[in-house]
């Protein structure tokens, strides 16, 4: 089930708003752990029991760590209980992420040596488990920090680490930022009304825009020898299509969360109006790159162990996340493109004491290093992505004969088009912010923008009858 599904809108979103409405505050936390295991259940019931073993062992780790604080020896003893909780996170989103690409890696290694490969199973992936291990593991590390108290309450921490909205492509949520959220929260006509409007903001972003400019993307990287025009069109259409996917399944996070009285961080704030590597980073995905600096590049050191080491851990903790990205050396690849950036502007930057580019030559240059990237990103595999940058290059000539008419037609670059303006002119997330807590404190938006969004909706559900199923791009990881 997925949000952009009418099984979701028409059935269970409709289902859940009325139970959760007619239930007594206290019993909606349990309600939302409830509807959440059977939206996440609808895929397998195994994923399930996953997800429910590893709430009941993060929770159990949480109370562990509050009984050590009392006990003699205490920080030894809570070191060895955040360790332990850590690593048999880290382990299961090791086994089942990249158990295959290990055993393929290996066999690959074994074959230059003339070595018969070895013979083993296929691991099947779990959607979200990339999502709600980084999730469990940020609680057991606040609460070791005294940054959150444990949770008590197996329910708390259940529709936290479950809860449907966030679950499977994120935001990626802090324990300590929802804790209080969990037990008391504020519901009210105009915050519901403003979680319907992003919700179907994010819903048409999917839609309309990203679900339209897929087959472009998907013909271009498909293509043995495309034709620089060909390739660049692609590039461009996928670049578009991600960015639209994602931040448009963040929007509808962020709906949710706030017609059930949540508020959730933005994920993302214009990224592709970025002037460096590093404020895209401050941009993009902003739960997974905060979660990134908070978790690992300053426990390595951040900027505090010289010049050498801050470049080190900004190449790490980018590689890194490429390899959270998905189990593929284009992903490791992607990482250790961004990593370089990152250490390549930190040195620029401490030498000139100012920023290394600005104005719109650097957006431009900033944007052109974004899309080298998601050529690796979007590649199957090397040897597709090495193509693809051939043919950027214009090793294939301009365009294959018939020209451009098969790949795009006259919606498809209407769409292109729809999208590169919106990303000039959306706005930034701290005024999206403003306009959620106007909506929290009862200021109703003008009759105007609702019918725009209305007729949105109305689009996007038409569409959404007459297309087939399309998940979101980030399920995959």
């Amino acid at each position: 089930m997925v949000f952009s599904s009418p099984a979701f809108i028409f059935l269970f979103l409709p289902a859940f708003f009325l139970v959760y409405a007619a239930l007594p505050a206290r019993f909606r936390s349990s309600w939302i752990m409830t509807g959440s295991w059977i939206f996440y259940g609808f895929w397998r019931a195994d994923f399930l029991l996953l997800l429910a073993g590893v709430t009941v062992g993060n929770w159990l780790a949480g109370l562990a760590l509050a009984r050590a604080s009392e006990a003699p020896r205490a920080e030894r003893n809570r070191r060895l209980v955040v360790g332990a909780a850590v690593a048999g996170n880290l382990a299961l989103l090791g086994y089942f992420k990249y158990f295959n690409f290990g055993m393929d890696s290996l066999n690959a290694v074994l074959g230059l040596f003339g070595v018969r490969g070895l013979e083993t199973w296929s691991v099947v992936l779990p959607v979200g488990i990339s999502f709600y291990i980084f999730q469990s593991m940020s609680y057991v590390i606040d609460v070791y920090r005294g940054d959150a108290p444990p949770a008590h309450d197996f329910v708390d921490l259940a529709a936290y680490v479950s809860l449907f909205p966030q679950l499977v492509a994120g935001p990626i949520l802090r324990y300590k930022d929802l804790a209080g959220q969990l037990r008391q929260r504020v519901h009210s006509e105009t915050r519901a009304a403003f979680g319907l409007k992003r919700f179907v903001v994010g819903l048409g972003r999917k839609v309309l825009i990203a679900d339209a400019l897929g087959p472009v993307a998907n013909a271009a990287f498909s293509m043995a020898d495309p034709g620089a025009a060909e390739a660049w069109l692609g590039l461009f259409a996928y670049a578009v299509q991600l960015y639209f996917d994602f931040s448009g399944y963040s929007d509808m996070a962020v709906g949710l969360g706030h017609m059930m009285g949540f508020t959730f961080m933005e994920n993302f704030d214009a990224p592709y109006r970025s002037s460096s590597i590093t404020d895209f980073w401050r941009r993009w995905h902003i739960s997974l790159s905060s979660w990134l600096r908070d978790y690992l590049y300053l426990p390595l050191g951040g900027n505090r162990r010289g010049p050498a080491r801050t470049y080190l851990n900004l190449f790490l903790v980018m590689v890194l996340g490429g390899l959270w990205h998905g189990a593929a050396w284009t992903f490791v690849l992607w990482g250790c493109w961004h990593g370089a950036l990152l250490a390549f502007e930190r040195l620029a930057g401490a030498k000139r004491r100012g920023a290394v580019l600005s104005g719109f030559f650097g957006v431009v240059l900033t944007q052109l290093a974004v899309l080298a990237g998601w050529v690796l990103f979007r590649a199957q595999d090397l040897a597709s992505a090495g193509r693809m940058f051939a043919a950027l290059g214009g090793a294939n000539g301009w365009a294959r004969p018939g020209g451009l008419g098969w790949l795009a037609g006259g919606l498809e670059l209407a769409v292109l088009a729809l999208g590169v303006a919106l990303i000039v002119v959306e706005p930034r997330a701290r005024e999206r912010q403003a306009e959620a807590e106007r909506a929290e404190n009862g200021t109703r938006a003008p009759v105007l923008p609702r019918l725009a969004w209305l007729a949105v909706g109305v689009l996007a559900v038409v569409r959404l009858a007459a297309d087939s199923y399309s998940p979101f791009l980030y399920f995959q990881f």
